[in-house]
């Protein structure tokens, strides 16, 4: 964005880089734009128009769809008209104007603005079919092609995980995690001091809920230390309050001054691409510095060009 130059002198990204969304874009109106994107935002807005009973592209339709009700429009948040029906989400855009390129392409020549970042993610984003629909871990693997077995030995070294635990934390690398380092890397290749957190802590009130670990947003609440909001007043526990504690203190120390880290507050290394180290707030609310234990599963990602070709036709 560069009119956006100028305006920000520090930056924090939750849930990571995004996959299908923060690092790329989909076109305005250009068809086929590349695999992520094979359909326009503007075609993907008239499968919205035709769900809800719009028809064609006058001033007629246009006060219809201003006219509808909020419920309608966020639609449940479906991203298709029904099981492999037309696309009704878009996501982010590329209009050419205010947006004019990916994320990922400006990072990828150095045009990003040099300033503090602080970026992660949850350990356990998103379960199910929301990258892939793969039914089992042979079926995930077979997606890795040549590098296969190095993906077994990253998600499922003992070979007895449950394919439900495996999902999740591919899903967690794939659309959030790895563009997350990616990204990370790219500020500290032009000199920016990078923070990079995992978020693992599960409330009692939710662990059976979030079976594998914190799921996507979990640490919204947390860091606004503002756990009523989400929780429920009779949920909260000494716990979930000392961790509300932390790391509103690191996201306010961040914010003021680019680096996290402050009295009484466990050291938070700052991240680079040799040692890749970053805070996780651990499964029991403990935060810790420390090497990425992600490492292994976001190179296999990072490597496989395999991957990256089968899953770009998510964006449909």
């Amino acid at each position: 964005m560069p009119d956006a130059k100028g305006l920000f002198h520090k930056a924090i990204s939750h849930s990571g880089g995004g996959r299908d969304g923060v690092l790329t874009g989909r076109p305005i109106n250009k068809e086929n734009a590349n695999l992520f994107y094979p359909v326009s935002a503007e075609t993907i807005g008239i499968n919205f128009a035709k769900k809800h009973g719009i028809e064609g592209l006058g001033v007629a339709a246009l006060s219809k769809l201003r006219g509808m009700k909020v419920e309608d429009i966020v639609d449940g948040g479906l991203e298709s008209d029904g099981q492999g029906g037309p696309r009704i989400y878009s996501g982010p855009i590329l209009d050419g104007k205010l947006v004019v390129e990916t994320a990922e392409s400006a990072y990828k020549a150095g045009k990003h603005t040099k300033m503090p970042l602080l970026i992660g993610s949850c350990n356990a984003e998103i379960s199910g079919s929301f990258v892939n629909t793969s039914q089992n871990k042979e079926e995930l693997f077979s997606l890795f092609g040549n590098m296969q077995k190095d993906a077994s030995a990253a998600y499922d070294p003992d070979g007895n995980s449950e394919f439900a635990e495996v999902i999740t934390k591919f899903n967690s690398d794939w659309v959030w995690a790895e563009p997350a380092r990616m990204t990370a890397n790219a500020f500290e290749a032009k000199g920016s001091p990078v923070y990079f957190y995992q978020f693992s802590y599960v409330p009692s009130s939710q662990k059976e809920r979030m079976k594998y670990g914190a799921g996507h947003g979990s640490e919204v609440a947390y860091v606004f230390n503002n756990l009523n909001t989400r929780w429920g007043i009779t949920e909260t526990t000494d716990t979930d309050h000392k961790v509300g504690q932390v790391m509103n203190s690191y996201w306010v120390n961040f914010a003021k001054t680019g680096n996290p880290n402050g009295q009484d507050l466990p050291q938070w290394p700052a991240y680079s691409s040799s040692k890749k180290e970053i805070l996780d707030i651990e499964s029991d609310g403990t935060p810790v510095g420390k090497v990425d234990p992600r490492n292994a599963r976001l190179d296999v990602i990072e490597k496989s060009k395999d991957i990256r070709n089968k899953l770009q036709t998510r964006g449909i």
